[in-house]
C-alpha cells in the first residue's frame, strides 16, 4: 500500500501539471498522512537540510563554468580543434561533434549546456555541407549525453550526495565509459553518414591545425587540470568546480576577451536561475527521501526484486530497464533524486559496488535526456536549431540504440567499468 501511495501521489501530481519539485513535496505529504505522522516542521527542516550540503556547492560553479564557456569562446575553439583533425574525413563534421562533446563534457558537466553550444556552432555548418538537418541534430543531441558521464558531472555530484558515494571515485570511474559512448556514437554516425553524399571540408594544413591547437590550448588545459587535481587529491570535486568556473572566467575575459565585463551580470543570472531549479529539486526530494527511509519502501522494493538477488547481472539488468522506462517520463535530476534512496539498499543487499552502479545509473539517466516524451536535450536542440520535434526523435533513434547497447554491455561485463577504474587506483 505504501508503494502505491508513493507512486500515485507523485505521478498524479505531475499528471495535473505540477512542477516536479512541488510534486515531490506533495508525495512526501501524502506519505506522512498515510503513516499518520504529518508535521509541517519536518517538511520544512528536510527542505533546508536538503540544500545544506557542501558537495552540492559544486553545482552552481559547474553551471557557471558551462555558461561562461559558451559565451566566452571556449566552446568555439574546442570545435575548431576537432575540425582541424577530423573535419576532412567522410562525415567529418559528425566526428567533430562527437569529439567536441567529449572535450566539452570534461569542462562543463552539463548535457544541456553542451548540446546548446554544439547545436548553435555545428548544425549550421553541417547543413551547409549537405547533411540532413534532423540527422545532424539527432547526433548532437545524442553527443550531449556524454556530458554527465565524463567528469566533472553534475549528475555524479547529486548521486554522490544522495547515495553517500565518493564523488571523486564516481568522477574517475566515469572517464572510460564516457569515451566508450563516444566510440559507439562514431560507429553509429559512420553507419548513418553512408546514406548521404556529402563533400567533406578540405583537409587543413599542419600549420592551420597547429594554430587551432595553440588558439584552443587554454580551453584544452582545463580538463587536464581537473583530472590531475582529483587524481592526486589537490582539490575535492566541489573545489574542482570552483577551479573550473574561475579558470573559464579568466580565460574568457582576459585571454580570449570574448566575454565582456558588461555581459557578466547576465551570465551570472542565467547560471543562478539554472542552479536554483536544480537546488530546489534536491531540497524537495529530501522530504520524499526521508519518508522513503521511514516508511521502509526500499525494503518493500527489495522484496519485489528478491527473485533477481541471486544474480547480480540479472538484478542490474532489471534495474536498468526500470530506469530506462522512468527516464522517458522524468528529467535526469528528479530520476536520480527519486530512485537513489530506493535503490541503494538493494545494492547493499546484493553486494553490488555502488561506484559501478552509479556510473551505469548516470549513463542511463543521461540517455533519458534524449528519450521522448520529456527528452530535455531533444527540446534544447529542437529549439536552438529550429528542427521539428518529430523529425528530431526519428533521427536520434539509431544513436540512442547505440548508447543503450553500450549500457547493457557494461551490465553484462562489469569489468568494462571496474577495470579502467582500477587504473586510477580506485
Amino acid at each position: 500500500m505504501t508503494i502505491a501511495v508513493f507512486t500515485f501521489s507523485l505521478l498524479g501530481a505531475m499528471a495535473i501539471g505540477m512542477p516536479v519539485a512541488f510534486a515531490l513535496i506533495v508525495c512526501g505529504i501524502a506519505l506522512m498522512y498515510h503513516l499518520g505522522m504529518f508535521d509541517a516542521q519536518i517538511i520544512a527542516q528536510n527542505i533546508i537540510n536538503g540544500a545544506d550540503s557542501f558537495p552540492l556547492m559544486a553545482v552552481p560553479f559547474f553551471v557557471l563554468a558551462g555558461e561562461v564557456m559558451n559565451t566566452g569562446g571556449l566552446s568555439k575553439r574546442i570545435v575548431n580543434v576537432a575540425l582541424a583533425f577530423v573535419g576532412h574525413v567522410r562525415g567529418g563534421l559528425g566526428y567533430v561533434a562527437i569529439l567536441a562533446a567529449c572535450i566539452l563534457s570534461a569542462l562543463s558537466g552539463s548535457a544541456v549546456a553542451d548540446a546548446a553550444a554544439l547545436s548553435s556552432l555545428l548544425i549550421p555548418m553541417m547543413v551547409k555541407a549537405g547533411h540532413s538537418k534532423a540527422r545532424s541534430g539527432g547526433l548532437i543531441a545524442a553527443s550531449g549525453v556524454i556530458g554527465p558521464v565524463i567528469p566533472p558531472s553534475i549528475g555524479f555530484v547529486i548521486f554522490g550526495v544522495v547515495g553517500g558515494v565518493s564523488i571523486t571515485k564516481l568522477f574517475l570511474a566515469g572517464i572510460f565509459p564516457g569515451l566508450m559512448i563516444g566510440v559507439a556514437l562514431a560507429f553509429a554516425w559512420w553507419w548513418e553518414a553512408r546514406k548521404e553524399n556529402v563533400e567533406p571540408p578540405p583537409r587543413q594544413t599542419w600549420s592551420e591545425a597547429a594554430r587551432a591547437v595553440i588558439d584552443g590550448s587554454w580551453a584544452l588545459v582545463l580538463p587536464m587540470i581537473i583530472l590531475f587535481g582529483l587524481k592526486f587529491g589537490v582539490f575535492t570535486p566541489t573545489e574542482a568546480a570552483v577551479v573550473a568556473a574561475v579558470y573559464s572566467l579568466f580565460v574568457a575575459t582576459c585571454v580570449y576577451r570574448e566575454l565582456k565585463f558588461s555581459q557578466l551580470y547576465e551570465t551570472f543570472v542565467t547560471a543562478a536561475l539554472t542552479t536554483s531549479v536544480i537546488m530546489f529539486l534536491v531540497a524537495a526530494a529530501l522530504v520524499s527521501s526521508w519518508l522513503i527511509t521511514v516508511s521502509e519502501i526500499a525494503s518493500q522494493v527489495v522484496d519485489l526484486l528478491r527473485p533477481f538477488m541471486g544474480n547480480q547481472i540479472l538484478l542490474m539488468a532489471a534495474i536498468m530497464v526500470i530506469v530506462v522506462i522512468v527516464g522517458t517520463a522524468l528529467d535526469m535530476t528528479p530520476t536520480i533524486l527519486i530512485l537513489t534512496p530506493v535503490l541503494m539498499p538493494i545494492l547493499k543487499t546484493a553486494g553490488i559496488d555502488p561506484v559501478y552502479f552509479g556510473v551505469l545509473f548516470i549513463i542511463n539517466n543521461s540517455i533519458g535526456l534524449i528519450t521522448p516524451p520529456v527528452g530535455v536535450v531533444l527540446n534544447v536542440v529542437a529549439g536552438v536549431a529550429r528542427i521539428p520535434m518529430a523529425d528530431l526523435i526519428r533521427a536520434s533513434w539509431s544513436f540512442m540504440v547505440a548508447e543503450l547497447i553500450v549500457l547493457f554491455l557494461m551490465v553484462l561485463f562489469p569489468s568494462l567499468v571496474i577495470g579502467p577504474a582500477k587504473w586510477f587506483g580506485l
